[in-house]
């Protein structure tokens, strides 16, 4: 019989420490270490012993033998939802859904499991709630969810017991925080239950073919809950952003080994449940009925969508000695360097001023093409100055005060010319070789050219 031992485990990166600790040794973090009890299964020397030199059956293969057979996807019923996951669901992939508790985690995967239930027989598994709610909710959204399979079930072992009975084609588990295995002593939300109970469903869902959806908690900072390590073993990464009080909510793709990362899906909540919206740039534009100063509209690209969204600033005189630089859904570190840019190569200081730099609706723009958009917004709130309102810019500005190219640059022209926007001031590496109908664009390679201009 193995013997036990108490251990130290810490909930924020997993480690193990032999004796507790007000502060774990790998990542810094205080009072996280709680006692866990490990199974052990014999010294290193005696797991190595008895090797024959016989290999299990596999063998090595080149890269020009492995066939590169199309993967097969299958369409959820929602376009937003198909784009953030790589054109639609891949069998045997494992996603990971977190967000904010309300936000829409649950509501949106009850809502594509119905819409799959014909077709692929999923089975939806609850361990936050009972079967009761479930309905309730499906009720309340208009959801023909009759056929729907639910299970209100937390212990590992006997949800895949059931799911070899039912062999469900997608398998969704809300959440990964509230399930269990008796391999593990320790409460059911930690480290190693969270880790231990993972591999086993993503285990069987290689084994099988099984399209698994896991519903994750996320910390104060907006970070998943449990282990790290979490990330690294699903297939696709799946974040919640926008506040839960407001209609539109973001889904963003941070990892996916079956498509574009930073994928973006915009959604609407309403009375029936998540809407996909069609035209997300549409929402982003608040369209003044006149212009005014501070306010500049920036193509920005999520994923492989060019998203025309409102970029404003307000710089006023500081009443502190520090002035204040306060950013949403901006980097901040990035206003400060392009604050210092702008004084040490155009002359305009900003340092007695309070700058503030938002990005309406609740997006969250994180490339440099942004840079330009900033500038020119915190320039025209520093002079009260109005800028055209079928002005669109983007690109990103260097140390030296060039302005440098971005990607996708004839992809971001030919959104804005779509929308009905007359002009565009566009780094001269993304000058279009062609001219674009209805767009008059002009092309600057310094910060003073761009200030000449207006």
């Amino acid at each position: 019989m193995a013997k036990s031992k108490i251990v130290y485990s810490c909930t924020e990166c997993g480690s193990q420490a032999p004796k507790w600790a007000g502060q774990c040794g790998d990542c810094g973090a205080w009072n996280t270490l709680v006692e866990v009890t490990a199974v052990g299964g014999g010294s290193r020397s005696a797991r190595f012993t008895g090797f024959t030199g016989e290999a299990s059956g596999q063998r090595v293969q080149r890269l020009a033998e492995v066939g590169a057979e199309d993967v097969t996807r299958v369409a959820t019923g929602i376009g937003e939802f198909d784009r953030v996951l790589g054109s639609g669901l891949v069998p045997g992939s494992v996603v990971l859904l977190g967000g904010d508790p309300g936000i829409g985690k649950s509501t949106l995967l009850l809502q594509t499991v119905v819409s799959l239930a014909e077709q692929l027989s999923p089975l939806y598994i609850t361990g936050e709630e009972s079967l009761q709610q479930v309905g309730l909710r499906a009720q309340r959204l208009g959801l023909a969810a009759g056929d729907l399979r639910l299970l209100a079930e937390t212990r590992i072992e006997d949800i895949l017991a059931i799911a070899q009975q039912e062999q469900p084609r997608v398998l969704v588990i809300d959440s990964i925080q509230t399930v269990y295995t008796d391999e593990v002593t320790s409460a059911p939300g930690s480290v190693s239950q969270v880790r231990e109970s993972a591999a086993q469903l993503v285990r069987y869902a290689k084994q099988t073919g099984t399209a698994l959806f896991l519903v994750g908690h996320v910390t104060k900072e907006g970070n998943l809950a449990g282990p790290r390590v979490l990330e690294h073993m699903v297939d696709t990464v799946l974040y919640f952003e926008g506040d839960s009080g407001s209609r539109y909510r973001l889904v963003r793709a941070m990892k996916n080994r079956f498509g574009a990362v930073n994928e973006l899906g915009v959604f609407a909540m309403t009375d029936k449940g998540l809407r996909e919206v069609n035209n997300p740039s549409a929402i982003f534009l608040s369209r003044h009925d006149e212009a005014v100063p501070g306010s500049v509209i920036l193509v920005t690209l999520e994923g492989s969508r060019p998203l025309l969204v409102e970029v404003q600033a307000l710089v006023d005189d500081s009443q502190l000695s520090n002035p204040r630089r306060v950013t949403t859904g901006l980097e901040h570190n990035r206003l400060a360097m392009l604050l210092a840019v702008l004084h040490r190569h155009a002359g305009v200081v900003c340092a007695d001023q309070d700058v503030f730099a938002n990005v309406v609706g609740g997006v969250r723009v994180s490339e440099t093409a942004a840079d330009l958009a900033v500038i020119l917004a915190v320039i025209s709130s520093l002079r009260n100055k109005t800028l055209p309102q079928d002005l669109v810019v983007f690109g990103e500005i260097g140390l030296a005060g060039e302005i440098r190219p971005v990607p996708n640059g004839q992809d971001r022209l030919n959104e804005a010319a779509k929308h009905g926007f007359k002009r565009a001031v566009v780094p001269k590496g993304n000058a279009p070789r062609k001219p674009i109908d209805g767009l008059q664009i002009t092309a600057v390679s310094r910060l003073e050219e761009l200030l000449d201009l207006f």
